[in-house]
């Protein structure tokens, strides 16, 4: 039995990257475990084409970011130079999932991470100490307690810090001689006090578009990364299909059945990409809410109503839908609140009246939405 909620992207891929590793024999940066080219693939698949391997196996690789191939050849290509890779973009883009896959890939573990946070401090970016060794023994290599980026410059890892910007400026440059001198000098440590960057040391850092100025970094760090934006997923049937499976997997997760129709996924997917762009298919214009509309919100209402309806069973799952739009939109601004039901007011009535059947049953839930 599993014993982990969630198994990291370098366990639940593990065959893949195995395969990878023995099928590419092109050249690799040093200390990667994976070709570059063999980095893209894992990422963004084989486009439904099988791999031969030395073994005579063929195996085909599916896509495990939604997005454009370019952005992940872009990002490969940075990390195998010595810059820093910036991941920026709205909420719910997949910037997290997509850093854990490059780590995977190219190292074998997502595991270095420093989550950033108004309370993350320079030792978690730098070390820390064991006190009680410290006070038996002094300053040593045993009291030191390395970071998570300490540890992957010392094995020639992927280091990952997630939401950079959410950290205070100055823990944020904590990491600017790393990135530049690919050192970390230890002056309490008289007789060995430099720790030196392993070949395939790496640093990927992620910032939410909505935190951008509440710790804005500095030019020196800046400097440093290499900025590529993660957009919103552009096509429909892309976002349906993520949506779908990664709803799937969480109920899955605990052991129960995924009911809910792909009709009532493609009416929450399609009010989500009204909400969040503006405008409807259609091109009726909407009220966007200051709430995320994103596709990870869309991914949480569609486990959500997949899990009611299989401890819950009773109520039609598209009956559900409007009481989770009301929590999304609300989480931000309570004024959303009066964007929504402007929403469903405009288009979705409209929708209603032009005999679309989901549309109908959801504009008869109306009342739902009322305080």
């Amino acid at each position: 039995m599993n014993t982990r909620q969630i198994d990291p992207p370098e366990h639940l891929y593990a065959d893949e990257l195995a395969f990878l590793a023995a099928a590419d024999r092109g050249p690799r940066p040093p200390g990667w475990r994976l070709t570059p080219h063999a980095v893209v693939t894992f990422i963004a698949g084989s486009a439904g084409r099988p791999m031969p391997g030395p073994d005579g196996r063929q195996v085909t690789i599916a896509p495990k970011f939604v997005g454009e191939r370019a952005l992940v050849e872009r990002c490969v290509v940075t990390l195998a130079g010595e810059r820093g890779l910036l991941l920026v973009g709205e909420p719910g883009t997949a910037k997290s999932m997509l850093s854990e896959l490059l780590a995977a890939a190219i190292c074998g573990t997502s595991a270095l991470a420093v989550q950033g946070t108004a309370g993350t401090t320079e030792e978690q970016l730098r070390y820390g100490w064991n006190y009680a060794l410290l006070l038996a023994k002094g300053p040593s290599r045993e009291a030191l307690v390395p970071s998570p980026v300490l540890t992957a410059m010392t094995t020639g890892a992927v280091a990952r810090v997630e939401e950079i910007t959410r950290c205070l400026p100055e823990v944020q440059d904590a990491l600017v001689s790393i990135l530049s001198d690919r050192r970390l000098v230890l002056p309490e440590l008289a007789d060995d006090p430099v720790a030196y960057a392993a070949p395939g040391f790496c640093v990927i850092a992620t910032a939410n578009l909505r935190d951008r100025g509440v710790s804005e970094m500095s030019a020196a760090l800046k400097r440093r990364f290499n900025f590529e934006v993660v957009p919103p997923i552009a096509d429909f049937d892309a976002e349906v299909a993520l949506v779908t499976r990664q709803a799937r997997a969480t109920v899955e997760r605990v052991g129960a059945a995924y009911t809910v129709d792909e009709a009532v996924l493609e009416t929450l997917v399609t009010a989500f990409r009204d909400l969040r762009t503006g405008s409807t298919v259609e091109g009726w214009e909407v009220e966007r809410p200051s709430s995320v509309m994103s596709t990870a919100e869309a991914v949480a209402v569609a486990a959500s109503i997949g899990l009611s309806t299989a401890y819950l069973p009773g109520p039609d799952p598209l009956s559900l839908l409007p009481g989770h739009l009301v929590g999304v939109v609300r989480k931000d601004d309570p004024a959303d609140h009066a964007r929504l039901l402007a929403y469903w007011d405009g288009a979705l009535r409209r929708r209603a009246e032009a005999g679309g059947r989901m549309w109908r049953q959801l504009w008869e839930q109306r009342d739902v939405l009322r305080d």
